[in-house]
Formats: C-alpha cells, sequence, structure tokens
C-alpha cells in the first residue's frame, strides 16, 4: 500500500501536489516521467512520521528514530525519537505506516553511462554457457540489422566453464557481416570477430600496445580478445554514440539506480559527453541521482572543471571532483598486477598500465589544482605501487586529500595498515569477493589470498570504507552487497563458515560503508549520507531491516520508494507525488 501524504489543514494552506506515473517495468516509461519534473525550488515543511529509522554515522554508531522533520529546502531539520512529541502543524506530512526508513544508499564505485548503454544495448550478463551467449549475439543481430556494429558486454568464459578464453571464429559463426565488439564482465577485456578487427586494421604485424595484450594463437595471429589497452585497437573504430543516445542512457542508468534505492553515486571516468550529458538534463530538470564524477583523464579533467574542482551544482546533484587513473587490469582477464606469477599462468604477472613515474606525475598534476585522486588497483603490487606514491607526495600535498584506491582487491597483508596510516580510502565492492572468489583461488592459489578483500583488517588499521557495486559489472544491489559484507557468504550459503571470514565486519560497518562512508569518499560528508540535521533529507523506505534481518532475507530485501532532498522520485507503486513546484 502507497503511504499517504496528508496537507495538513491546521495551516491553511493549499498545498498542490503532481501525481507522475513511472512504470518501473517499461524504463522508457520512467524517462518519460522523470522529463517532466519541474527543476528543483522549494517547498513548505514536511514531517514524516510513524517510522522505523535508523542513520548510522561513519564509525558505526547508529541512531533510532520514529520521525523526521524536512525544512522547506529539503533538509532534515530535526530527527525524533520514538514516543517524543510532534510539531502539530507541518505544511505536509507522510505516514510512513511503521515501515524501515534508512539513509539513500550511495554507490561510491560505478560507471553511470555503461550502466545506460547496457541497459538499452546487447546484455550477455546471465548467459551461463558459451552458446547461450552466442545465441543472444546473434538474436541481437537479427532484431537490429541496420546496426552497422554490434555492440555488447558481459560475457564472462569463467562462468562458461570454458577453461580458455573465446575466439573470433566462435563469434564469427554467429554475426558473419558485420563487425562484433563485446567487453568482458570486469570492463577489462574485448571479444571481436574477424570483421571488427579486419575494420580496426588488425593482423599479425600488429604491436601490443604498453599497458594492454593481445591474445595470439598459432604464428602469432590474434585470435579475438584484447586486453585492458589493447582495447583501443578497436575501440576507437567504433561508431560514436549520439547526444541522444547519450541521454537516454544517462536517463535510463538513474532510473536503475532510484529503483535500488540509491540516491547517490560516484562516476569512475567521466568523459567530457558524459559530462555534457549530465549538464543537458540536469538543466532540463530531469536530474534526481546525485553524481560526483571523476574524470577519465587529464584532458577530460581540465577540459571540464578548468583550474580545480567544479562547484557543487544543481542543488548539490553534480560536481566533478576528481581524476580516475588506472594502474592496472582485472583478475578475470589476468591484467591485475601482481608481485609473483598467476598460479594459472606462470608466465603473467598482469598488466602494469602506467609506470611509477607516470602514476606519480599524473597524480601530482591532479592534486596540485586539488582534484581528488581514485586510483584503480587490483592485484598487490599495484596496491604498493599506489601506497608508496602517496606516501612520498603526502608532504607535498598535504591536508585533507582523500586519495582513494578502487578495488584494492589483493593486497600484501603488510600494506594493509598502511591505507590508514596514510589517509587512504579504500572503495570497495562487496559482491566482487563473492562473485570473484573461486577464480581468484585459481588465479593466485588460496595461500596468497591471506590479504584478499579485507574489509575488517582495512577498517581495523584506521582506513576509511566506502562501498559500491562496480555497475555494471555487478548489480548495484545493496541489500546483497550487505549479506555479502556480513558473512562472506554467497545466497547458497557457500562457503560454509564464510570465505575467510575473519574479513566480515558487522552489519552497522556495512550499512555505514554504503552511506557515510561512500559520503566521506566522495567530499561529501556533512552534505548527505547520514540524516544528520542539515543533510539532504535523501532517504529510502525499504521492507527489511539491515540490523536485524537474516542473511537470507536481507538478501530478498526491497526499495519500496526513493526520496531526494524530501521528494519522492522513485515508488514501487509505479507513481511519484512531488510538490507542482518541484523543489
Amino acid at each position: 500500500m502507497e503511504m499517504p501524504f496528508k496537507p495538513c489543514a491546521m495551516t491553511g494552506r493549499t498545498m498542490k501536489f503532481r501525481h507522475l506515473a513511472l512504470n518501473t517495468a517499461a524504463p522508457l516509461a520512467g524517462i518519460a516521467a522523470f522529463a517532466a519534473i519541474a527543476a528543483p525550488a522549494a517547498h513548505a515543511d514536511t514531517l514524516v512520521d510513524n517510522v522505523d529509522g535508523i542513520r548510522v554515522d561513519a564509525d558505526g554508531s547508529v541512531q533510532r528514530f520514529g520521525a523526521i522533520l524536512i525544512d522547506d529546502d529539503g533538509r532534515v531539520e530535526k530527527l525524533y525519537r520514538r514516543g517524543a512529541k510532534l510539531p502539530k502543524d507541518p505544511d505536509y506530512q507522510v505516514d510512513g505506516e511503521g515501515r524501515v526508513l534508512l539513509p539513500g544508499f550511495i554507490d561510491g564505485h560505478v560507471h553511470v553511462s555503461r550502466v545506460g548503454f547496457n541497459a538499452i544495448g546487447l546484455d550477455l550478463s546471465g548467459a551461463a554457457t558459451m552458446a547461450e551467449a552466442l545465441n543472444r549475439i546473434a538474436d541481437y543481430a537479427r532484431r537490429n540489422p541496420n546496426k552497422p556494429w554490434i555492440i555488447g558486454r558481459g560475457w564472462n568464459e569463467v562462468v562458461w566453464g570454458l577453461g580458455r578464453l573465446p575466439t573470433a571464429a566462435e563469434i564469427d559463426a554467429a554475426v558473419p557481416d558485420r563487425p562484433v565488439w563485446l567487453i568482458r564482465a570486469d570492463d577489462h577485456a574485448g571479444w571481436a570477430n574477424s570483421a571488427a578487427m579486419e575494420r580496426a586494421g588488425i593482423t599479425v604485424a600488429t604491436k601490443t600496445p604498453d599497458g594492454g595484450r593481445i591474445e595470439r594463437g598459432a604464428g602469432g595471429k590474434p585470435t579475438g580478445v584484447f586486453v585492458d589497452a589493447a582495447r583501443q585497437l578497436v575501440e576507437t573504430k567504433l561508431p560514436a554514440p549520439l547526444p541522444e543516445e547519450r541521454d537516454i542512457a544517462l536517463l535510463q542508468a538513474q532510473d536503475i539506480f532510484l529503483k535500488r534505492g540509491i540516491t547517490s553515486v560516484a562516476d569512475m571516468g567521466t568523459t567530457l559527453l558524459d559530462w555534457q550529458s549530465m549538464r543537458r538534463q540536469a538543466d532540463l530538470g530531469r536530474m534526481q541521482l546525485r553524481i560526483v564524477s571523476y574524470a577519465d583523464g587529464v584532458d577530460d579533467m581540465v577540459t571540464i572543471a578548468g583550474p580545480g574542482p567544479t562547484p557543487w551544482l544543481y542543488g548539490d546533484r553534480l560536481k566533478l571532483a576528481g581524476l580516475k587513473l588506472y594502474l592496472d587490469g582485472a583478475l578475470g582477464s589476468r591484467g591485475a598486477w601482481l608481485s609473483a606469477p598467476y598460479a594459472d599462468a606462470p608466465d603473467q604477472t598482469g598488466l602494469q598500465r602506467l609506470s611509477g613515474t607516470q602514476l606519480r606525475n599524473l597524480m601530482s598534476r591532479a592534486a596540485m589544482d586539488d582534484f581528488q585522486v581514485a586510483v584503480h588497483a587490483i592485484g598487490d603490487a599495484a596496491n604498493a605501487e599506489v601506497l608508496d606514491a602517496v606516501e612520498e607526495m603526502k608532504d607535498n600535498y598535504p591536508g585533507d586529500r582523500r586519495w582513494r584506491i578502487e578495488h584494492a582487491q589483493v593486497v600484501n597483508p603488510a600494506d594493509l595498515p598502511r591505507f590508514g596510516s596514510l589517509g587512504v580510502v579504500a572503495s570497495m565492492q562487496p559482491h566482487h569477493q563473492v562473485s570473484d572468489r573461486t577464480m581468484a583461488e585459481a588465479r593466485l592459489s588460496p595461500d596468497r589470498l591471506a590479504g584478499a578483500y579485507a574489509w575488517r583488517s582495512i577498517l581495523a588499521g584506521g582506513a576509511r570504507l566506502a562501498f559500491g557495486s562496480d555497475a555494471p559489472v555487478e548489480v548495484p544491489d545493496v541489500f546483497e552487497g550487505l549479506a555479502d559484507a556480513i558473512t562472506r557468504q554467497d545466497a547458497n550459503g557457500e562457503p560454509f563458515g564464510g570465505w575467510q571470514p575473519q574479513e566480515a565486519i558487522s552489519r552497522e560497518q556495512a550499512l555505514a560503508a554504503y552511506t557515510a562512508g561512500a559520503a566521506y569518499a566522495m567530499g561529501a560528508d556533512g552534505k548527505f549520507g547520514t540524516l544528520a540535521e542539515g543533510e539532504w533529507a535523501d532517504f529510502v523506505f525499504v521492507t527489511v531491516d539491515p540490523l536485524l534481518a537474516s542473511p537470507a532475507q536481507l538478501r530478498e530485501g526491497r526499495v519500496l520508494s526513493t526520496w531526494i532532498a524530501g521528494r519522492k522520485v522513485w515508488s514501487a507503486q509505479g507513481n511519484v507525488a512531488a510538490p507542482a513546484s518541484g523543489r
């Protein structure tokens, strides 16, 4: 049952509300509804009462409350404990019907445009076998005869049990007449058919670029898979999306996040074209989601923001905060940079995509203009290199820098305390541990995984922990991530007792990492993330109490409605109610 809105007759004010239909089963309908929402503007005080409210600080301390008063700007004015005397004359009142209310979830690491394009394109995630993937590719090509390229993502040869990487010949059998380019589930490798390699001019003589790998067969002939920097050999030939397509993808992504109760995200690798699309939609009043961007390289950083981070724009909905760098690749495609060879590929140690000097120069270039730096590092050698760089640079760039390491999946145990001592934020994704566990054991062997996905050790060392999904690599499901973090088991309860259970964290710590911790990581603490007085009233109504529900119940948790700045922007009931003037 939808929670009712109750204008208060005592004030004598006339309140006007607009009800917008949002069909969550049809994303384009959701986009049309968002397009109709006016630009944010003020409305009267709102009391949301009869709730089972929970707020959590960065240290995991919890406050429960029964009502929240939101001021006319959409900020938290006051929280009321259960049984406390409430204001008698709110201008606007919402009955929470006893439901659980949490701070809006924050996903600390996503790729917004990729989420959107994945939603409107060829999606191979969930394909259990290569045969199923090839059938999807062929079917998509038949349904889109006018597309000059077939582009998709989500394949994973490990899930298929293939025991090897796929080849161009296998796509050729499904789509022989057009170029095909498919991104692996980890976003660090691409799979091309023969037509795509021909279009890109790739032959046996093509040189492997620094920081990349071309999979080759007999006589050095490329087999169709291109890892990390080698992807550019094909991707420079892809047709660029039209601005209209970018806008549709952005709004699709927004709808996906809001449906999951995610009110804010850190967008890792924002390009100038991505930024322009965000600005276009925000100018039109269609931007509800809060996006903190990290530029896809120095050129995009400077072009977008100029001499320093942008101010917060559109009611704190958009900001270019920093720079995203890639130091290595991913474990799945054996691109993660390791200190010793892969157990299942003794001739490989992964890919160092930047030299030590290049890394430090780029970090310095950003830091000198007060941009925050976020560095992708998955392997133990990559994590050590970033930590070394921060240690060398911290005296030259003092103050609250909030250096970020993205993923921090495999770390030498001796390096774990350095996150805290150096003030480095660990931006991690709980479901990576679940989905990568058996693959990680195969790639590294169990004895080398003592510092893998080490959430508790990182917190114990005094570091800040920010959780996210790496969407579209993983589904942005916070309930699943919470269950992963507290059990270190999958949905089937495997492995028994949890994988390296000593690294599981408490429910409070996990919830903090998806709210206050992620807000701190993007420099938004004090603006949103905890429902503290003065912060934006971003919150969600959900079906489960994450501090009390069993892991199985937690995984079944769902969002009932999502609110940003005191306004409902998504509802499971398929409608959104908001003041006519908007906010």
